[in-house]
């Protein structure tokens, strides 16, 4: 790797950033000053800028309890985003595998590895996600088989894809989808004449949201977890 790009990959500058700083004096390799931007720099080199050891970034997986409030955006000039709420290096490279409304909680998934995410997001993969939904009305038994068969929503051409309904009590339910159209629980229920008024993600795939995990955290994903996806 060239030594220009391992300081962009490091920091997040530039090409040109980097470059500037190389040959202005400010970089050593192995303890000696470098300024040539092209010089190729080994997995086991030491580089510093500015006496500081710059250390390569891996792909970063996490999963967050998003709380109400936050957007899955990295920039909102009306509300917090989720990534606020994150202690990470490098915060601009992280996206959210999805996104879940304003007032939507629950699990998330963010990452930087975008092959990662769009095996997750892609319709085509059918990955199945579970919502806890509180109705304002009760539901009737029917929509168990609606749900199945896939409803119209308004403004679509096609009909959703069979999704499982587990009524919880007249008034909340556990929804499993395998797409992710726009709003598409709160659009379901409205469909079949009801209003989501609270809508909690509980599971992605086979990761549930842990317990322990209160709202606004985050941590880090196994290696196992990873590879499930």
């Amino acid at each position: 790797m060239r030594l220009d790009k391992f300081i962009c990959d490091c920091t997040g500058l530039t090409r040109s950033q980097a470059g500037k700083l190389i040959r202005q004096g400010l970089v050593t390799l192995n303890q000696k000053l470098c300024k040539q931007p092209a010089t190729q720099v080994a997995a086991t080199d030491q580089v510093t800028l500015e006496d500081e050891e710059l250390q390569l970034i891996g792909l970063r997986y996490f999963v967050m309890n998003k709380p109400a409030g936050y957007v899955c955006s990295t920039d909102d000039p009306d509300h917090n985003t989720v990534f606020a709420l994150m202690d990470e290096p490098l915060l601009e490279r992280l996206h959210t595998v999805g996104r879940l409304d304003l007032d939507t909680t629950g699990i998330l998934l963010i990452t930087d590895d975008g092959q990662w995410s769009h095996r997750i997001s892609s319709p085509k993969h059918e990955c199945a996600k579970t919502y806890r939904a509180f109705l304002a009305d009760p539901v009737e038994e029917s929509a168990i088989a609606q749900f199945a068969e896939g409803v119209m929503l308004r403004g679509e051409k096609l009909p959703t894809k069979p999704a499982e309904l587990v009524i919880v009590t007249p008034t909340e339910c556990l929804l499993t989808i395998h797409e992710g159209r726009y709003h598409q629980v709160k659009r379901m229920f409205a469909a079949i004449g009801n209003k989501v008024e609270q809508l909690h993600r509980e599971q992605i795939g086979d990761l549930m949201l842990a317990d322990d995990l209160a709202e606004g955290e985050y941590r880090a994903l196994t290696a196992a977890e990873i590879a499930a996806f």
